[in-house]
């Protein structure tokens, strides 16, 4: 039977779509949802340590966001178009989300301050890819002139708040420079909270997807089945393969850190389990209801937008009627949605 889109739909109070994070990281809410009771329970985030034990484990993704939203304008205008990076195509082009795209035709040529791109192709909806002039290192040049790649969601008038957000949006782990949006389930972490988790015994590995346009590409389909997502860059080293591997068999459970790890563990463990070395590649996994689960014993998130890829795979594993019921439960009692949001812990 045919998983249909419409039946993940659900509405959010535009009050309770958090603008900002909370004060400090820990200070978020947390869902704890035990899948096959069918109960949850609401507690903190800094109360994770005493939710966890010895008998878990955690893989987190430590990909680092990049200020990759650029102003562009057409030579001789005064006008703004938003340029976001999705992914480097090879030397000096990039796959590139323009808004409006009625103003970024085949050939057109850009000006972003001291760069200049010309439009070589157009791969869908609002995908451009640019073709940068000279050598210019662009991820360099974002870091000096970009801005931090916010969902449209929250909104800021102004770049009164920019240095906040290069701050908070990024997991405290974060290390290797590539994604175009937070893996917001991290970002609820402290490394004191770390610590805690550590000294209680809950081990911990990290791994890497580099989020891109794949991860919050909408679903344009009615039938899910006919989504496809496109691919984005993964790196495992042979050490935290091995750490998992090694974990699992005996027995204990593993916790992923968001739905960008999750998607790089099934991905790799479609055979049963994760390769003996590293791997690294192309991660396209396409995850919603009916999905079998290989390696995943329970799955830290946030409170995701509705028909949207990351809930699909949240409903896959712990069922879409439990988590319509856990939403509803949610926007009742005043949890804070999306990005900025609180969290859900599903074991």
């Amino acid at each position: 039977m045919a998983v249909k889109l419409s039946d993940f739909d659900f509405n959010i109070p535009e009050e309770l779509i958090a603008q900002r994070p909370t004060p400090e990281r820990e200070q978020s809410r947390l869902m704890v949802v035990w899948r096959d009771e069918r109960r949850w329970e609401h507690r903190s985030f800094h109360e994770l340590p005493e939710i966890l034990t010895s008998e878990h484990f955690l893989v987190m993704n430590n990909s680092r966001v990049f200020p990759a939203r650029l102003r562009a304008r057409r030579p001789g205008r005064n006008e703004a178009i938003e340029l976001l990076l999705v992914s480097e195509v090879e030397a000096g082009q990039w796959l590139t989300l323009v808004k409006p795209a009625r103003k970024a035709l085949l050939g057109q040529v850009l000006e972003i301050e001291d760069l200049t791109a010309r439009i070589k192709s157009i791969s869908g909806p609002g995908l451009r890819v640019l073709a940068f002039e000279g050598s210019p290192d662009v991820v360099k040049t974002a870091e000096r002139i970009g801005e931090v790649p916010l969902p449209p969601y929250i909104r800021r008038p102004d770049r009164s708040l920019h240095a906040e957000d290069l701050l908070r949006y990024q997991t405290v782990y974060a290390k290797r420079t590539g994604s175009i949006a937070a893996p917001t389930a991290g970002l609820h972490f402290t490394r004191e909270l770390l610590e805690r988790l550590s000294a209680r015994g809950v081990d911990r590995c990290e791994i890497l997807l580099h989020v891109g346009y794949g991860t919050f590409q909408p679903v344009r389909v009615d039938e899910v089945d006919y989504h496809r997502m496109l691919p984005e860059y993964f790196e495992v080293s042979e050490e935290s393969a091995t750490f998992i591997r090694t974990l699992k068999a005996s027995g204990r459970m593993l916790v992923a850190v968001g739905t960008t790890t999750t998607r790089v563990l099934e991905y790799l463990a479609r055979d049963g389990n994760l390769p003996s070395g590293g791997a690294s590649g192309m991660c396209d996994l396409f995850i919603y209801p009916g999905f079998s689960f290989r390696i995943l014993d329970g799955l830290l998130t946030n409170f995701h937008l509705p028909r949207s890829t990351p809930f699909l795979l949240a409903c896959a594993f712990a069922g879409r009627e439990l988590m319509l019921e856990c939403y509803r439960e949610a926007r009742d009692q005043g949890y804070r949605f999306y990005s900025y949001g609180d969290a859900m812990l599903i074991v």
